[in-house]
């Protein structure tokens, strides 16, 4: 069954009776989906971070549950596609920037559900002066995005809202788009919506003459800690207004990031200095923060040690939704919705990580990590991946596992 196919069956599908109710309004839980760019778990309070300042951040996960296990790719672009189709990227595609245009999202399935979407940000699936109406047809109703290559993003943005181009704007963009986030979640509040933030902070300006962006105001580019400040207080902005309207015990709040900090950014966490892992598929680029906020519903000041891959976003939004995902194609992700309530739930034993472009990638439980060119490493005694343990150094323990790993990695791969 091809992508149009399955969404007209989807939306003819009665749902009455499946879906997921809050217990206190009856209504499906609305949801509001951050993505920040270039930001490993080092940076926030939450996560034991003591370099920036971001309070609304740590409040979500303070009175929510924050996981110390979820893993992303370790470049942008191929967590964006994972994330929004629950597909490994062996599936989908090894070009940079793209979606195929038969995948299918977790826009496309919120709204076949009936749920009005809306994405602000930072889509980077195709130049959309190309194709203005590409963000529409992956299951977005309205949309508001930076232009990538097309201009800058941060001061004198360019901008495409809706299939149009906007002209002349003096704003900064992040607050553009936060301005957008906001209209839309007061337009729809009696309707349950999906609002996806995937913000172009942190991300540093691109200076080069190529795609060179214009510094701000007062004639210098963002550090580093500016920008994780701007995008807490963007944060902290939506949530407000989620509170204004009364609807924060009726939202599931999702905050994550696209991959790890930046190689030049060297924070500071728990005492130790930390180097950003962007780019490498170590913890410092593949493990991100994940915190999930919606009181009443997710246990307040909860740590959940679960693994979550990034495939897992897609088929927990078809969960929450109380639809389903497609039949005909490989879902390689899990819905962690039991997980959010507390409750124990069937967690995931492994996680996968691979990028195509590089042939690079690695298949892991929480303490043991295998690489696809067979070193493994212990990441409890070895989490800096220091000492890997090559198959003729294995002992009984590290050789069972390896062998259960690649096992696993088999299996998979048959289900291409």
């Amino acid at each position: 069954m091809n992508r149009r196919n399955f969404l007209k069956t989807l939306a003819a599908t009665t749902i009455a009776g499946h879906e997921v109710l809050n217990a206190q309004t009856g209504q499906r839980p609305n949801i509001v989906f951050f993505m920040v760019d270039d930001m490993g778990s080092e940076v926030l309070g939450c996560y034991g971070g003591q370099s920036y300042h971001t309070p609304n951040i740590d409040n979500l996960a303070q009175t929510g549950m924050h996981f110390e296990h979820c893993y992303s790719t370790p470049v942008c672009s191929p967590s964006r596609v994972k994330i929004m189709t629950g597909r490994y990227g062996f599936r989908t595609t090894d070009r940079w920037g793209h979606l195929p245009p038969d995948e299918i999202t977790f826009g496309d399935i919120l709204q076949s559900a009936g749920y009005t979407t809306a994405l602000a940000g930072k889509w980077q699936m195709i130049e959309l002066r190309n194709d203005p109406d590409h963000v529409s047809e992956h299951g977005f109703d309205e949309y508001c995005c930076w232009a990538w290559h097309e201009g800058p993003r941060y001061y004198q943005p360019r901008i495409w809202q809706n299939g149009v181009l906007l002209q002349n704007i003096e704003k900064y963009g992040p607050d553009v788009y936060t301005d957008f986030i906001t209209d839309f979640i007061t337009r729809n509040r009696d309707r349950p919506f999906l609002a996806y933030y995937p913000m172009t902070l942190t991300h540093f300006a691109k200076t080069g003459k190529k795609h060179g962006e214009p510094p701000g105001p007062d004639g210098e580019y963002q550090s580093y800690s500016e920008m994780v400040e701007r995008a807490d207080e963007r944060v902290g902005r939506i949530v407000a207004t989620l509170d204004e309207l009364g609807l924060r015990e009726n939202t599931l709040i999702l905050f994550t990031t696209d991959n790890g900090s930046p190689g030049r950014v060297t924070s500071k966490r728990n005492g130790k200095r930390v180097q950003g892992g962007k780019g490498t598929f170590t913890d410092r680029g593949t493990r991100v923060p994940l915190i999930v906020n919606m009181p009443g519903t997710v246990p307040a000041g909860t740590v959940n040690e679960n693994l979550i891959d990034f495939s897992d976003f897609m088929p927990t939004f078809a969960e929450i939704a109380g639809t389903d995902v497609p039949e005909d194609r490989a879902i390689d992700g899990q819905s962690f919705w039991t997980l959010l309530q507390g409750q124990e739930g069937t967690p995931r034993e492994w996680a996968f990580n691979y990028l195509g472009d590089r042939d690079q990638g690695w298949i892991r439980t929480k303490r043991w990590k295998l690489y696809l060119d067979s070193k493994l490493y212990d990441m409890q005694n070895d989490p800096e991946e220091t000492n890997p343990i090559l198959p003729e150094q294995d002992d009984k323990e590290s050789a069972a596992i390896r062998n259960r790993l690649q096992t696993t990695l088999i299996r998979l791969l048959m289900r291409l």
